[in-house]
């Protein structure tokens, strides 16, 4: 079925795209453009209705219909799915006429315009997870939204925009929370942390502030933080004591520790490691310097080594050396003792 449904969108897209441009009749006065217009966007033809409502704006700028002629050439783009045109309407309109008494109604359709410009043909027929999509059209219909509600509270547009609003949040939350995910899964840890913060503080009274207490008590066990995760868990299961990341009460990591074993140790199950695990403190840097140190030291012909008779003087003086330098850093050693 869905099938089809994408094969007509296509069909209907070709046909409108090889579509003459339609001509107004110059002829025409105002009113009978006017109600051709409201003819055209009774029968939803809503490009003939938007071609009549600019040829109306234009001819009579001044006439008694060319304001609403402008809110419902608003209208018209948002039904025609045009939705830059549509938001550009609306804001011309409320520029031109700031104190119109149905601005209020520009404002609501320059939101719904936005809510609406994710949800286009395909996610009509197709399961996409809009958590998981670029918020961009979201965050600005709630912005437009939250300018409408404050200010005109108490206009009939503003309750359900109130309710758009508060699916909005929702949605913006949960996409939060799905980008802490994705840090987890990188082992972004910290990035992963100010992401589940970010929604617990910003986004309160959403679903997903479980999950991001759930996401920084995750990302701070990751990176040995006991206090600030121990904080975290606390108030999840203050809170949230049916989230599904607790178990009996325990908190259970929705993303596995990383596996940063080699490709080698791995296929092997640990019997070949390519490289020892580095001790506490030292750096595979360091490793790297000390290793071209003794491999120049190496590359030292026999007879340069034999020429001074204090040779084994010398060597235990090298060996001294080294014990004495086995504290410095790799920086150190790369200008040779220079900044120490």
């Amino acid at each position: 079925m869905q099938v089809k449904h994408l094969l007509l969108i296509a069909i209907l897209a070709l046909t409108a795209a090889c579509s003459s441009k339609e001509v107004v009749d110059e002829n025409l006065s105002e009113v009978e453009l006017y109600q051709q217009a409201q003819t055209d966007l009774d029968n939803h033809s809503y490009t003939s209705a938007t071609s009549k409502l600019k040829a109306l704006e234009s001819r009579y700028p001044f006439g008694r219909y060319a304001d609403q002629a402008q809110l419902e050439l608003i209208y018209a783009n948002y039904k025609n799915a045009e939705p830059e045109a549509a938001k550009s309407a609306a804001e011309r309109f409320i520029r031109l006429h700031p104190q119109h008494p149905n601005v209020d109604y520009a404002y609501y359709l320059k939101g719904l315009t936005s809510f609406d410009q994710d949800v286009g043909l395909l996610a009509r027929f197709l399961p996409l997870d809009m958590t998981k999509r670029d918020p961009g059209a979201a965050r600005d219909s709630y912005n437009e939204f939250a300018q409408l509600t404050s200010r005109f509270p108490n206009s009939r547009y503003a309750p359900d925009a109130k309710q758009r609003m508060i699916y909005l949040r929702n949605l913006l939350a949960s996409y939060e929370i799905h980008v802490a995910d994705y840090y987890l899964t990188r082992q972004a840890y910290v990035a992963a942390a100010n992401r589940g913060r970010y929604v617990v503080e910003n986004f309160q009274e959403t679903p997903s502030v479980g999950d991001g207490l759930a996401v920084m008590t995750e990302a701070y066990q990751r990176l040995h933080l006991d206090e600030l995760a121990a904080t975290s868990l606390e108030t999840l299961k203050l809170n949230y004591p049916n989230h599904p990341s607790l178990v009996d009460g325990q908190f259970v990591p929705r993303v596995a520790e990383a596996d940063n074993r080699s490709w080698l140790s791995k296929a092997t199950l640990g019997l070949i490691e390519s490289r020892p695990p580095l001790p506490p403190g030292e750096t595979r840097a360091n490793q790297d310097i000390m290793k071209q140190y003794q491999d120049a030291k190496d590359a030292i012909p026999a007879e340069l080594k034999s020429k001074n008779g204090n040779s084994d003087a010398i060597e235990e003086e090298n060996h001294e050396a080294e014990g004495n330098n086995s504290d410095r850093s790799w920086f150190s050693y790369m200008t040779l003792g220079v900044f120490d």
